[in-house]
């Protein structure tokens, strides 16, 4: 569509070949609204602007939320992980066929994410939400063209080339669409990227479409009916091609076969769906249902075994996809628990339809009063319908009165060019959504603002149509301070919200601000304060996250830490316990179970606990380390070491398990094995003191005092400008024991230094002098 030309920019009586009095969008929708008539090319950098301008302080921000997951926790994105891994891996980086796993398969999404990790050498966000933003105009630019040919439908001019209808309407909808704050998690949050490729893709799928159906389409005037009786192979192919591109950045992207198929039958082939259920299909029918005149091309009926070829290959293309889809993802769904979406866990199917609708309720008033938002919607948000006397069951039946209003505007009476686009504005907003809606299967989340992004279209549409019906009906009124008053508040709000997404902790409290109920805002709160160091708010959010959710797990596993971490293990048992009785699969709470009841001297319920981790979650390397500290207390050295040696094999970089097999072997006077396994330690930890000052200890104890020397120099240079004193301390022993006095005295002087308080060092400084002393004087 970047040759789109405006339909009617000229003082000419004739518009590019066409009276004036040819268009009636024209003068239904443009005349209605205080907006300059612009080119395409000059519209589309004034949307893009206005797209840009209003997000473009989250360039700043931080990763946030669940950009942590996606990006900073997922080797997908490192360059060492194969490129063959994103595709078998979700978009958390983990694979598909795990139990864990939410079935999210996105993997050009990902593709993005590891070029944006490579081109920023590492996870810096700033190149990432810059290219959020860059991908936000260009929609927005492309949307203008859909605005277009939703509203006045395609034509070309005598050169073949498309007209930019509607330039006043279009260009409406279009800044509605680039500045509505809805947009702002989908633009400011990282992992929103899969919304905006999905978008970028689905809406040139959409134009190919159109492309490929209208391409023969000659000049005409807008009251001359042309179905087309072919369609161009190659335009439908790509748009195939650009539908699975979008699906592979996000599954929304399957919605774009119903909107090409609505464009087709509603605004290309201008059928009249109803008559034909009523089997009205008789030549004078056909004819009335959209134009006066029909060619005698459209009149012979091949138009119609055209489009039945069309949605043919549309619906082998959209099984396609599902298919491939499904095996995919292991030909399995998604397992999600109650708080992720507890609406669909209801019993009754009145009752959970109920709930479902008001659900629809609610996101149909997010677009319109986009000044209650909040970053997540779960865990009491929005409280159950637990029965039909409940008076949210009124906002049901708002949204269905509305909605039966919109249908019976589009249906019913004589269908022309209004009824239509009204017809499409409703596809664009109901059609993109179906994926979230529960209608086909469960999904993990209550209402989420991004799956919005696309279906924001058609509410932009049906919001302009409704102001030029203002306008028209109450001519008096001026629409300039309507529009221009909405999308002032659009773009206030929308830069508002940026700023909330720029940082973890604006953005969770303005979350507690409108969802106060919601249990993980409050835990989201809690664990950024714990990551702080605000240990005392972190235990209120955490209180408070689960008295609103009693059967808050991870809310019990993370106070439970911070209780055990200050000492008080019996009440962090007894949320432990409770957390395991809840989800008894919940590996982590099992092992700090375990760190609790070895701190409780309960060895034997300790150890039960570790392996109950180890059972539910195999690869595990913490736990065997926490179990190999159990099995050291209880003096069972082998257990011990084979247990931190599983630690090792399973995560190679677990310094602490490589230490701790160093530092028993060495206690335990098996010094050729503490050899053995120090020098692999130093192997994977070249610039780490530790390794080598463990090392050092045992070279020493070895008797080996130049090796060990050696590694104690390399570990007090490793350690850089903030030495450990006992490095030090040990150093001046080796000295001692070398009988290199002037040498051990200058490193006991140095570790004084660095720890005055040390009283060993003190006592082997007064005996390295005595003996000093007394050999001076012999």
């Amino acid at each position: 569509m970047n040759r789109l030309r405006q339909n009617g920019h000229t003082s000419s009586s004739k518009l590019n070949g066409y009276h004036k009095s040819d268009v009636p969008y024209r003068k239904e929708w443009d005349s209605c609204l205080p907006l300059p008539s612009l080119f395409f090319t000059p519209a589309a950098g004034v949307v893009f602007v206005f797209a840009v301008a209003c997000f473009m302080n989250s360039y700043q921000g931080d990763f946030v939320f669940d950009d942590s997951e996606a990006i900073l926790s997922n080797n997908d994105l490192k360059p060492e992980t194969p490129l063959s891994d994103l595709f078998v891996h979700d978009f958390w980086g983990s694979k598909l066929d795990s139990k864990t796993s939410h079935k999210s398969y996105r993997p050009l999404t990902v593709l993005t994410f590891r070029w944006n990790y490579f081109l920023s050498g590492g996870p810096y966000p700033m190149s990432f939400h810059i290219v959020n933003i860059i991908l936000h105009g260009l929609v927005n630019v492309l949307m203008l063209a859909v605005f277009s040919l939703v509203l006045a439908g395609y034509h070309n001019d005598r050169e073949g080339r498309p007209l930019f209808g509607a330039p006043k309407a279009s260009l409406a909808c279009a800044i509605l669409f680039a500045i509505h704050p809805i947009h702002t998690e989908s633009v400011a949050g990282i992992v929103g990227r899969a919304d905006l490729l999905c978008a970028l893709l689905f809406i040139l799928s959409f134009l190919c479409y159109v492309r490929s159906c209208c391409q023969d389409t000659v000049s005409r005037t807008h009251a001359t009916l042309h179905r087309p009786e072919t369609f161009s192979l190659a335009w439908f192919c790509l748009s195939v091609v650009f539908c699975g591109l979008s699906v592979l950045c996000k599954e929304q992207g399957i919605t774009v076969i119903g909107i090409c198929s609505a464009y087709d039958i509603i605004v290309i082939c201008q059928v009249d769906v109803l008559r034909l259920l009523r089997l009205k299909k008789s030549t004078e029918n056909q004819n009335q249902e959209a134009s006066p005149s029909v060619t005698k091309q459209n009149a012979s009926g091949d138009w119609f075994k055209s489009l039945c070829v069309r949605h043919l290959f549309l619906a082998i293309t959209g099984a396609a996809i599902l298919v491939t889809r499904w095996r995919v993802m292991g030909s399995a769904p998604p397992v999600f628990q109650v708080f992720d979406n507890p609406h669909s866990f209801v019993n009754g199917t009145l009752l959970r339809t109920l709930n479902y609708n008001y659900l629809y309720a609610l996101n149909c008033w997010i677009l319109v009063n986009p000044w209650w938002l909040c970053f997540d919607w779960s865990m009491g948000s929005v409280p159950t319908i637990d029965s039909v006397s409940d008076p949210r069951v009124l906002a049901v039946i708002v949204l269905w009165v509305v909605l039966a209003f919109c249908l019976y505007s589009a249906c019913v009476g004589p269908i022309g060019q209004q009824q239509r686009q009204l017809t499409m504005a409703l596809a664009l907003l109901i059609v993109p959504f179906l994926p979230a809606s529960n209608l086909f299967f469960r999904v993990g989340f209550v209402i989420a603002e991004r799956v919005l992004y696309l279906s924001t279209a058609g509410f932009c549409i049906l919001v302009v149509m409704g102001i030029c019906k203002l306008q028209q009906k109450f001519t008096s009124m001026n629409t300039r301070y309507c529009l221009f008053f909405l999308v002032a508040v659009f773009m206030i709000r929308s830069i508002q919200r940026s700023n909330e997404w720029k940082t973890e902790m604006a953005l969770f409290t303005a979350g507690a601000k409108t969802c106060p109920l919601n249990a993980k805002v409050h835990y989201n709160i809690g664990k950024l304060n714990s990551d702080l160091g605000n240990i005392e708010k972190a235990i209120s959010k955490y209180r408070l996250a689960i008295s609103l959710n009693p059967e808050y797990d991870q809310a019990m596993n993370n106070l439970g830490n911070l209780l055990k971490d200050q000492g008080k293990n019996e009440e962090a048992e007894q949320l432990l316990r409770k957390a395991v009785e809840i989800r008894p699969d919940f590996a982590a709470a099992w092992m700090n179970l375990g760190i609790v009841q070895a701190a409780l001297k309960k060895p034997r319920e300790a150890e039960q606990s570790y392996h109950e981790a180890l059972r539910h979650r195999r690869k595990y390397p913490d736990c065997y380390y926490n179990l190999g500290n159990l099995y050291l207390d209880m003096g069972q050295h082998q257990m011990a070491l084979n247990a931190w040696r599983n630690a090792t094999l399973l995560k190679p970089k677990h310094l602490n398990a490589w230490s701790n097999m160093v530092i028993l072997l060495d206690n335990i006077e098996k010094l050729e094995q503490a050899e053995m396994v120090g020098k692999e330690a130093v192997k994977l930890f070249p610039n780490d003191p530790t390794p080598y000052f463990n090392l050092a200890n045992v070279m020493g104890k070895a008797d080996r005092y130049k090796e060990s020397e050696q590694y104690f120099l390399k570990a007090i240079q490793l350690s850089g400008n903030s030495p450990v004193a006992k490095m030090y301390a040990n150093l001046g022993v080796l000295y001692h024991r070398w009988d290199k006095p002037a040498e051990a005295e200058r490193a006991y002087m140095k570790a004084l230094e660095l720890d005055p308080s040390s009283h060993n060092v003190q006592q082997n400084l007064q005996m390295l002098r005595r003996k000093y002393s007394k050999n001076a004087k012999s």
